[in-house]
């Protein structure tokens, strides 16, 4: 495989795209990136379009055929196949453009078409004229539809040259991540590896020397001197001083301030903590630029500087932000200070790591170094790469995936458990894989690996700011903004958006992606009508326009307008519910046809899907019938006292699916609509609050009844709840087995009142049948003994005897048995 094939394998790739990613983060501009990119663009106007404005289908023709030969023979380079694919790619949306093409001609014709209705199966027995006028719009449809038919077909050609192309990349890509490379392994490579590396910087140094005793070179330091001094004391100072103050800035900005507003400001000027140096690192590199004393060699190292610096620096910033000095400031938690400073030095090592191995692929390219050369120099920083890799895996798992519940979701603590065995898998994987000469397949499984926990970590450090960013806001403390719903939705939008960068890390070509998104913005097709982001996003707009119409028209008709009207609770909701219900029909029919979606191709299936969906929701379906039923005849209403299947409360609620009813014991109660339509409901309080109220009184036998009578009347028509028309009754009942039985039938003005009314009138029973010396008497029985003998363990008594015992002696509560000798006495 050629250099230039190399230069632009999947690990070279890595390192410019997290590069171009961190910089742009951290609001850097990019210095001297270099972007092997596959793709070429290719400028609109190599287009051939006709006079009319249409693609020249000829000149597209030799194009699709000069693709398929260079697919067929397969011998193009990398970078041809890319600018081919790019030029393919424009014609093929020049050809999704020109479909739309007399697209208003051709509705109109149609619309036409349909007017004169179907054609009929016996063409004689239509009107001449209808059929001359038929022939004539079929006609001019045809000629409409032609060039949207040519104009598909060529789209079709062309996305599956592009398809091919791209498959045919990928296949390259592939067979050289699992191509067999010298090892590094081999002694014979080491002096060679390292006598290339010694020239080359020994080349430079020789260069250095010779610019700095140039007399040219001497005239412009001196012209330059000024600002190169200033330029290399800026420099030098960022580089090894702004880190220590910001830290401690940072420090006294926390103090000054209370609760999740010190996250903010700590992460605010953390930042710095990578802005401040690279800015130092920017400045000293222009300094030596202006200088003039960077030869070829030197300049090549220096361009590969501001890649590893920034990689440095990054690497420190997230160990300090991910693990913290102290527990309260790290996004992760770990039990000790000395485990969180051994993953504060992992990650730092990693970072200086990939930035020695960003010099090392620059000033290889440079000094085209042989592969086996490149192979041993890359070899121990990998090999150190996945020793680092190995312990930040277990620490993530032994310390972060060990964690209780406590402090993690067990979510979470399996995630994190996870992420540390794939890192120590990698760790191991990664060095055997170069040792054996699959040096490009270890590099493709230990740098995506790094980066993307870098992504990660990343990620999390964003998501407690945006907690600690939302508690400030609404002035909360971090319980209440970890059970937010807000930060979880922002922290899954950051994901999202970083989905396209773990695709690139991990292999993903830049065309690849934009092949999804074009996809994605083609939509898909659902019977005639396509789905596009476009179209979803009209029936969203309106749809949501209408629902907050339907919700403000519901909150006028129950705050203004119903209140005024003599309609009742539960009318008043019934028509708001209602009006909900045909807003929200209505914006989804306005929404669908707004957004141009035509179902009418999808009816047959939504009326197969039907039957199914009846079946299986025929409950719900039920109690939604139910629950309008009971909105329209309304024979309860919210507030009523009812009792159904045992349960009774007070209505609270009445959706259409189910009602909610309070019981007395202040529990909710959930009823499913068809049981209050098709089942027996008792309402106390339809229509009015008045009821009947019943309370049983019994007295010892040989009270004077009409006393009783008297007393209880008395005692009912006293009581302010009672109402006077119709005058309470007292009832004697009958003569029960331990009394005589009377009840006192009233009417109550407010049956809510009910038990009070009840327990008042007790009360007043009691007291007056005690002033009148009315006995309340407990319950009476009389027992017979069938074997007293036993009472006297085993003594025989005789029957005979047993008469000699008063019937009185035998009560409720107890009796007492004397035997023949008179010794014992026994209780029941």
């Amino acid at each position: 495989m050629s250099s230039e094939l190399r230069r632009s394998t999947l690990p070279s790739r890595f390192f410019w795209l997290l590069r171009v990613w961190l910089c742009a983060v951290m609001l850097l501009m990019p210095i001297g990136a270099s972007a092997q990119d596959a793709d070429t663009s290719t400028d609109i106007s190599s287009f051939v379009l006709t006079k009319e404005g249409a693609p020249d289908y000829l000149a597209w023709s030799r194009v699709a055929e000069r693709g398929e030969r260079v697919l067929e023979i397969g011998r193009a380079s990398d970078q041809a196949l890319s600018e081919l694919r790019s030029e393919i790619a424009q014609w093929r949306g020049l050809f999704k453009s020109a479909q739309d093409e007399n697209s208003i001609r051709i509705d109109t014709l149609k619309t036409q078409l349909a007017t004169l209705g179907p054609e009929p199966e016996d063409l004689g027995s239509e009107l001449a004229v209808l059929a001359q006028r038929r022939k004539e719009l079929n006609a001019e449809l045809s000629k409409a539809q032609a060039p949207v038919k040519e104009a598909e077909e060529s789209y079709a050609r062309a996305d599956f040259l592009v398809r091919e192309i791209d498959s045919m990349l990928r296949t390259r890509q592939t067979d050289q991540l699992f191509k067999l490379g010298p090892t590094p392994l081999n002694p014979a490579a080491w002096s060679t590896a390292f006598a290339a590396l010694k020239k080359t910087f020994a080349t430079a140094a020789s260069e250095t020397r010779n610019a700095w005793g140039s007399d040219a070179q001497r005239r412009d330091l001196q012209a330059d001197l000024p600002v190169t001094i200033a330029l290399l004391v800026i420099g030098l100072v960022l580089l090894t001083q702004s880190r220590g103050w910001l830290i401690r800035l940072g420090g006294r900005l926390r103090q000054m301030r209370k609760g999740p507003s010190r996250g903010v400001v700590g992460f605010v000027i953390s930042l710095g903590q990578v802005i401040a140096p690279m800015l130092g690192l920017s400045a000293f590199l222009i300094a030596l630029n202006l200088a003039g004393v960077l030869g070829l060699r030197g300049q090549a190292i220096a361009d590969a500087l501001p890649a590893a610096g920034l990689l440095f620096f990054v690497a420190l910033w997230i160990g300090t932000r991910v693990f913290g000095a102290e527990a309260s400031h790290a996004s992760l938690y770990l039990p000790s200070s000395v485990l969180r400073a051994e993953a504060r030095i992992n990650v730092t090592l990693l970072g200086l790591l990939l930035g020695i191995l960003v010099v090392l692929r620059q000033v290889g390219a440079a000094e085209a170094y042989s592969e086996s050369t490149v192979v041993v120099l890359a070899f121990p920083v990998l090999v150190g790469a996945s020793v680092l890799l190995v312990r930040m895996g277990r620490l993530l798992r032994r310390h972060l995936g060990a964690q209780d519940s406590g402090n993690h979701s067990a979510f979470r603590t399996r995630v994190i458990s996870g992420i540390g065995r794939v890192c120590e898998a990698v760790g191991f994987v990664s060095p055997i894989a170069a040792a054996v000469g699959y040096t490009a397949f270890a590099e493709a499984l230990l740098l995506p690996t790094i980066l993307t926990l870098a992504v990660l970590a990343v990620l999390e450090i964003l998501n407690v700011f945006v907690k600690a960013v939302y508690a400030t806001v609404i002035r909360a403390d971090d319980e209440i903004a970890d059970q937010a719903l807000f930060p979880v939705i922002v922290s899954f939008c950051l994901l999202l958006a970083a989905l396209p960068l773990l695709a690139l890390i991990w292999g993903a070509r830049a065309t690849d992606l934009a092949e999804l998104w074009a996809q994605f913005l083609n939509g898909f097709q659902m019977g005639s009508t396509r789905i596009t982001p476009r179209a979803f996003l009209v029936f969203a707009i309106i749809f949501v326009g209408g629902y907050a119409a339907t919700r403000a028209l519901q909150a006028t008709l129950r705050s203004s307008i119903l209140p005024k009207t003599n309609l009742d609770k539960g009318g008043q909701n019934a028509i708001a519910v209602g009006t909900g219900y045909v807003g929200l029909f209505l914006a989804a029919v306005i929404a669908i046809t707004g957004a141009g979606i035509d179902l009418s191709s999808v009816a047959i299936i939504a009326g197969a899907l039907s039957v199914g969906i009846g079946f299986g929701l025929q409950t719900i379906v039920s109690n939604f019938v139910s629950g309008i039923i009971l909105l329209i005849e309304r024979p309860i209403s919210e507030g009523d006292w009812i009792e159904v299947n045992g349960q009774m409360g007070y209505v609270r609620d009445i959706s259409v699916r189910a009602t909610r009813i309070e019981t007395f014991d202040r529990s909710d109660v959930i009823l499913p609509n068809s049981d209050l339509v098709s089942g027996v409901v008792t309402n106390y309080t339809r229509g009015n609050s008045i009821g009947r109220v019943i309370i049983p009184v019994g007295v010892a036998y040989g009270t004077d009844t009409r006393c009783v009578e008297t007393i209880l009347r008395e005692i009912a028509e006293a009581h302010p709840m009672v109402t006077v028309n119709p005058s309470p009754a007292v009832i004697f009942q009958g003569f029960g087995a331990d009394s005589l039985d009377f009840e006192i039938r009233a009417i109550l003005s407010d049956v809510n009142f009910m038990l009070s009314v009840k327990s008042e009138i007790n009360h007043e029973i009691a007291r007056r049948f005690v002033e009148e010396g009315i006995e309340i008497p407990f319950a009476q029985r009389d027992i017979w003994l069938r074997n007293p003998e036993a009472l006297s363990g085993g003594a025989t008594t005789p029957k005979a005897d047993l008469a000699d015992v008063p019937a009185q002696n035998l009560t409720r509560d107890s009796f007492t048995v004397e035997d023949m000798n008179g010794e014992g006495e026994g209780d029941e």
